[in-house]
């Protein structure tokens, strides 16, 4: 190698050029880490990516759709029981993958591993590190989906075929507006007092218990009603029946169900950003 060519190849990886490529893309990279560290229970990762829609889509189109669509011929949008749960279980597989990787994860960057802080004394910006967090753990969030709607398409479970593969970018963003928030909240935790069960119990289940994900929400009581109106997976339910089999309804409410898990995905975006920042003193 002659010395011009030594001379480039030094010049290529030397301190401050390394220092500019992390300052320019500092969050594909730390998505890359991320995601790196997802091989580390990747089987994990599969088993429950591919089972659990399976086991669902088997159990409710095999086993519960038959008697509601003998019983009630049909749900009250017209179609069978699992062209209309298939959605909502959909959107429910990403909320529960986001809680998986927006809590214990998190804390365990700041607490227990403390990979935060070695990334914190790299020329990466906080904000770079919260954009990386958030797209590996999108790109997770994607992938399942997409395992998940094929496994949809393979039980007969959606309808519209082609534009309900919209269902996979609506659980995609249905995931991010409960990760986002959740993600704020294990940023501001020191200590693990049991708040991430306790978040399970009361918060995660009655969103998946009272969102309208077995039954249309205007069957539950009045009193009960206002977790699905709060609720992301009830909008990512009901956008993913619009698309997937055609779900009547007005046009502002379509639109409610697009705004409002953007608003709330943006909205802990930027706390996190503001968390993270505080808390790495930086």
């Amino acid at each position: 190698m002659s010395l011009a060519s030594k001379d480039a190849a030094q010049h290529a990886h030397s301190p401050a050029v390394s220092a500019a490529k992390a300052r320019r893309f500092g969050a594909w990279y730390v998505a890359e880490h991320k995601i790196r560290t997802m091989r580390g229970y990747k089987w994990t990762i599969a088993v429950d990516g591919v089972g659990s829609p399976i086991v669902y889509l088997f159990a409710l189109g095999v086993g519960l759709a038959t008697l509601v669509d003998k019983g009630m011929h049909g749900t009250a949008d017209g179609v069978g029981y699992l062209p209309f749960v298939a959605p909502a279980l959909l959107a429910t597989a990403a909320m529960m993958t986001a809680t998986e990787e927006f809590t214990y994860p998190v804390m365990d960057g700041f607490k227990w591993r403390r990979v935060y802080y070695g990334f914190n004394a790299s020329p990466l910006s906080t904000g770079q590190l919260v954009d990386g967090i958030i797209l590996g753990t999108a790109a997770r969030l994607a992938a399942t989906s997409i395992v998940y709607y094929i496994i949809m398409l393979i039980f007969g479970a959606v309808p519209n075929g082609g534009l309900g593969a919209l269902t996979v970018p609506i659980a995609l963003l249905c995931g991010l507006a409960v990760g986002t928030p959740l993600m704020s909240y294990s940023a501001s935790i020191t200590e693990d007092r049991g708040q991430f069960a306790m978040m399970m119990r009361f918060v995660i289940t009655p969103l998946f218990l009272f969102s309208g994900t077995f039954f249309p929400l205007d069957r539950l009581p009045v009193y009960l009603q206002w977790i699905g109106w709060l609720s992301p997976l009830w909008h990512g339910s009901e956008l993913g029946r619009v698309v997937s089999y055609g779900l009547a309804e007005p046009p502002w409410l379509t639109a409610a169900h697009i705004v409002y898990p953007l608003a709330l995905a943006v909205a802990g975006w930027a706390v996190c950003r503001r968390l993270f920042a505080r808390r790495l003193g930086k």
